[in-house]
């Protein structure tokens, strides 16, 4: 039975991000609000967490889940060959709506689907986010929807698509838009705007003038 707590009161949001944390480190999966739309999480290096959210979602393996993190300074530890304007773009936009994919550190113990060896990274603006992320480290975290369907705003709409799948619901209310994040991949000597979200070319051309766009 799915539980869900009330971020906005004190006493439940305690709770509930005490419970959130305590379900993330038995391999459970999490909604949780962010600065863009509501997620679905799980601790990234619990392989079976991960396939049980792609599960969930009903995404497969070939749409690897991104990673959200609490502080820039976790990067050291995930990502390998991050170049000067990479670190450029985070100093400029995080935290907030840009997604970073750079080459992940071959070490790791994780698996996030198919992902080249790569991973995409993101720091969100969003207190209640930030402060699981900090108690929990890094969670590999996709919008919390079925796939195919409008990724959700509220809470209401996240938990009438994924039910008892999730162990706890963290509702922080409406999220502040459904614009997703850009998605920058910062593999390469010029970086490359994947996918324009809420951050657009120009605001990221202030930062990295060369940012070639896919087409």
């Amino acid at each position: 039975m799915a539980r869900r707590y009330d971020t906005n009161d004190v006493t439940d949001r305690a709770t509930g991000l005490r419970e959130a944390a305590s379900a993330v480190r038995r391999g459970e999966l999490v909604v949780l609000p962010t600065d863009t739309v509501y997620g679905i999480g799980a601790d990234a290096f619990t392989s079976e967490a991960v396939a049980d959210l792609l599960e969930a979602k009903g995404r497969g393996r070939n749409m690897p889940t991104p990673v959200l993190i609490g502080s820039p300074n976790t990067l050291h530890g995930l990502v390998t060959d991050f170049s000067e304007m990479a670190w450029e773009l985070v100093d400029a936009f995080w935290p907030g709506a840009l997604t970073l994919v750079a080459r992940h550190q071959p070490s790791l113990q994780w698996d996030l689907g198919d992902t080249r060896g790569t991973v995409a990274v993101r720091m969100p603006l969003h207190p209640v986010a930030i402060e699981l992320l900090t108690e929990v480290g890094p969670m590999a975290v996709s919008s919390a929807n079925l796939t195919g369907h409008p990724a959700p705003e509220n809470c209401d709409a996240a938990q009438e698509m994924l039910g008892d799948s999730v162990s706890v619901y963290l509702d922080g209310g409406p999220t502040p838009g459904n614009v997703p994040s850009s998605i920058v991949d910062v593999t390469r000597p010029v970086p490359l705007l994947l996918r324009e979200g809420a951050i657009s070319p120009d605001e990221l051309r202030k930062v990295v003038p060369d940012l070639e766009v896919a087409n």
